[in-house]
Order: C-alpha cells, then structure tokens, then sequence
C-alpha cells in the first residue's frame, strides 16, 4: 500500500467516526442488515398471507370436502392427494386449509379480547395512576401467577367446549400480558417532556391521552398482537389436541394432529404435515413481529 493510499484510507475512516457511521464515506449504515432480512420477511408475510387465505377463502385452494370420504384410508401424499388420505378415507390436504378457518379465526378472536381488555387496564392503570393502577396490576399479577394452559383450560371447562369458547379462553390469557406492556408504555411516554408541554399548553386530560399518549404507545403493543398470534394458534390447537375444541369431524389443526397420533408409525402424515403447518405459521407470525418492533424503534 503506498503513503498516499494510506493517507487516504485513514482520512475516510476518520471522517466515518466522526460521522458516527463507524464506516467510510459512501456507505449507508443498516443498509446491507435490511437487505439480508428481506427475503425472511418476505417469505413469513406470503407464509401468512397463504394461512389467511385458506382460513377466508378455502375454497380457492380445494374444492374437496373436508368431511367426505374421497379415497382408500392412510393413502400416502400424492399427486391426486396432496397430503395423503386419513383413516377414514378423508382428503387431509382439504382437511388442513378448511382448518385454517378453525384455528386462525379462533386466535384472531383469542388475540382480539386480550388486545382490547389487556390495553384497557394497561392504559387505564397507566394513566390514572394511584390506588387504581394499584389495584389493577394486582390482578394482573394474579392473572400471571397462573399457568397459561392451566387458566384456559379452567376457562374452556366454565364455559363449554367448542371453538369460540377456546378463543375466550385464549384470551383471557392473553389479557395480562398485554395490560402490563400497554401500562409500562403508557406511564413511559406519559413522563415524556412533550408530553408535559402538551398540559403546559392548555391540553387536557383526555385530549393528551387521545392526541400524544396513545399514538406513541401503540407500536410495542401491535408488535405484542402478532406475536400472540402464534402463541394463540399454538393454544388452540393444544386446547383441540386434548379434545377441548372444535369437535370432530370439524377439521381443525390440533384436532388433525389428534387424529393421526395413533398412526405415526404406519401413516406419518396425518400428524407431520399438519405439524408443519402450525410451526410454519407459527414461526410466520414472530418474524412479523419482530420487523414490527423494529421499524417501530428505528
């Protein structure tokens, strides 16, 4: 290296400190991070985009019925059976995506009452403050002392089996978590110094909760939501794999995987690829998440 190439090297990388950018002139920081994440993202948002489509509109993908016998029993996946045949003769391929419309919409309803109910006692506790938020976190801490999959099942049995009581249930054990991170979020952006200016300029109570408070707390707690997406199917499907679900023969993904454990050694199908399925979606639904939290804090 000549004294003029080093002089010049060590100019651009001083230049890049002095920047804050640690590199050389020319390069933008994150730049190659946010193409190396792209095709995950990309592939997790088409993984759930096809998951969502079976679960609104199953018939684009399958005009077999679900329910209807269709062939010999325990046929391996071929081309006229995408996923094989199970013990009944049913085809498992239409199986699968008419039970997309069981667990997916279950869970969109379980995340949907711990989204709404959790944010209403975090931002209530966040906001008021005092005795109230006082009382209110304690039951949130009550509600975390029990285990997640005890309290839905002591849900389920109160209220019945069945698919949307498993979304209830699913809920409710959501609720918690989502109280204490809207709560944590509220009473940060609350001690925020724009948002005192906001009361020092004639706001009131309501319209800086509204106007300031809310706005700047909601990112976290979206980005919670898909994350409890995969928590909720992955209940789901426990709660209709111990038979606390949708009742057979509905399909649906715990149910599926239920069905063929008894015949893991001679037809691994039954219980493999519907296995897939819920951990590609599963997986799907925290990589959105995560890009969520991300672009919320860059």
């Amino acid at each position: 290296m000549t004294a003029v190439t080093r002089i010049a090297s060590e100019t651009g990388m001083r230049e890049g400190r002095a920047s804050g950018t640690g590199r050389e002139p020319g390069v933008r920081p994150g730049r190659s991070r946010r193409v190396a994440l792209r095709p995950g993202l990309l592939i997790s948002t088409l993984v759930l985009l096809v998951a969502l489509a079976w679960a609104f509109a199953p018939g684009l993908f399958t005009s077999v019925s679900p329910t209807d016998q269709v062939g010999a029993a325990l046929q391996a996946p071929s081309a006229a059976h995408w996923f094989g045949t199970d013990a009944t003769g049913r085809d498992l391929y239409a199986r699968v995506i008419h039970g997309a419309a069981q667990s997916i919409s279950a869970a969109l309803v379980g995340v949907l009452v711990g989204l709404v109910f959790g944010s209403l006692i975090g931002v209530t506790a966040g906001a008021v403050g005092g005795r109230a938020e006082e009382a209110l976190m304690r039951l949130v801490d009550v509600l975390l002392a029990i285990p997640a999959l005890l309290l839905s099942l002591s849900v389920v049995i109160l209220l019945g089996f069945g698919t949307t009581n498993a979304a209830i249930a699913v809920g409710v054990t959501s609720v918690a978590v989502f109280a204490r991170l809207s709560r944590s979020q509220v009473v940060s952006v609350r001690a925020s110094e724009f948002v005192e200016a906001a009361y020092g300029s004639g706001g009131t109570f309501w319209s800086v909760l509204w106007r300031h408070v809310l706005p700047n707390s909601l990112t976290p707690v979206i980005a919670l939501a898909a994350l409890q997406l995969g928590s909720a199917i992955l209940q789901i499907s426990t709660l209709g794999f111990l038979g606390y679900g949708a009742p057979p023969p509905t399909p649906e993904w715990g149910l599926l995987i239920a069905e063929g454990r008894n015949y893991v050694a001679t037809a691994w199908w039954l219980t493999t690829l519907p296995g897939i399925v819920v951990v590609l979606v599963v997986l799907a639904t925290n990589r959105l998440s995560q890009a969520i939290d991300a672009g919320g804090k860059s």
